[in-house]
């Protein structure tokens, strides 16, 4: 029987599944004190168990994207508010490379409000 975190992962479509495992894998070796768990039934990344980011597809844009938690604080052109109050979400084209440099630097910069 597979978790629930996994299902989701699993029954994506091609090429947003790839994006979303690379995704994944790139959240879990980034640090490692980001520990993943499903929570509001979507994959969430905590670190030090403080909620960090998720992953998800953006219903409008088809894409899937990376959402972090305290968005409010990390200034970035390429983050996206829509209706939200304190989250951000950066979305990743799954038909082209996936900017790693970018992800790096905002992950730093998220992971830096928890240290």
């Amino acid at each position: 029987m597979l978790r629930p975190i996994d299902n989701y992962f699993l029954q994506q479509d091609e090429p947003t599944k790839s994006c979303l495992h690379f995704l994944r894998t790139y959240m879990l070796t980034k640090d490692e004190c980001i520990t993943e768990c499903w929570k509001y039934r979507m994959p969430f990344y905590c670190y030090n168990d403080r909620m960090l980011c998720y992953l998800w597809v953006h219903k409008k844009y088809k894409q899937p994207y990376i959402g972090f938690v305290d968005g409010k604080n990390i200034h970035h052109p390429d983050l996206i508010v829509e209706k939200r109050a304190r989250m951000k979400i950066l979305l990743i084209d799954p038909t082209k490379d996936i900017p790693i440099e970018k992800m790096d630097d905002l992950l730093n910069v998220a992971i830096a409000f928890y240290k």
